[in-house]
């Protein structure tokens, strides 16, 4: 591993975490390096406009180029570009919203964000990472890992979000098998009070490429006469976009509804 990327990776992540300014000694502290060597990194960041230096206060912050490299990936993003249409589809049946997320460490990822269909005030969540412990798309993908894969998330960091987030490795072990079984996840306020989501694992020709899930407030997402109209509409849609993904037929693995 090349020492000052990795530098240069934890310092942005320090200011995207820590935001929404630091100053050199603050990110050097962060970063455990000395400041002249923290101060060359964000130097040339800011060449690269990945940084920039406020004027008045000479602290950083995350620059446009990041944006960039961001919608790049998005634009690339091979889960995301098939299931567009699907999601949209999904959020219509649902008249909930839908995400796509794929995991990223140990946090999922929202690559798309469908609306819902009805027309109120909605903020755009593409980009946002969440803990795969604290909702049902990250126990629908880690559900299908490889078993060491599997055993390192549990393993490691299991944070909580709200009072209703597991973080008990064994209870979200029996969580995982449920969810090997049935084909979906479910999510009851982990990660946001008030909202719930149904997800199922989306599959591509080498195993699972992420999760497809619809997310909304509990009282209709969980509600007894819709629930199970849910669950079947989502485990429908990331089975068609897992054919689409190249997964086959017999390859999913998912239960049928």
């Amino acid at each position: 591993m090349v020492q000052s990327v990795q530098r240069a990776v934890r310092v942005l992540r320090e200011l995207a975490a820590g935001g929404p300014r630091l100053g050199v000694t603050e990110l050097a502290e962060r970063v455990g390096v000395a400041k002249p060597t923290v101060h060359a990194l964000l130097r040339t960041l800011e060449g690269e406009g990945l940084v920039v230096q406020d004027s008045e206060t000479g602290r950083y912050q995350l620059g446009p180029g990041l944006l960039l490299l961001g919608n790049a990936y998005l634009e690339t993003q091979e889960l995301r570009a098939r299931s567009l249409s699907w999601a949209d589809t999904l959020a219509t049946r649902a008249d909930e919203a839908v995400w796509v997320t794929v995991l990223t460490g140990d946090h999922v990822f929202v690559v798309h964000h469908a609306f819902r269909p009805e027309g109120v005030v909605q903020i755009l969540e593409v980009g946002a990472s969440i803990p795969w412990n604290t909702c049902a798309l990250g126990k629908a993908t880690v559900a299908f890992l490889p078993p060491e894969q599997r055993k390192a998330l549990l393993d490691g960091d299991l944070p909580a979000l709200t009072g209703a987030s597991v973080t008990d490795p064994a209870a979200l072990s029996r969580q995982l098998d449920e969810v090997g079984r049935t084909g979906h996840a479910l999510e009851n306020q982990e990660s946001a009070l008030g909202d719930a989501g149904i997800a199922a694992p989306v599959f591509d020709r080498t195993g699972v490429a992420g999760a497809i899930g619809i997310i909304g407030p509990v009282e209709r997402v969980l509600d007894d006469s819709a629930r199970q109209d849910h669950i079947v509409a989502v485990r429908e849609v990331a089975r068609q976009i897992s054919r689409e993904l190249g997964a086959g037929r017999g390859s999913a693995r998912v239960p049928r509804p």
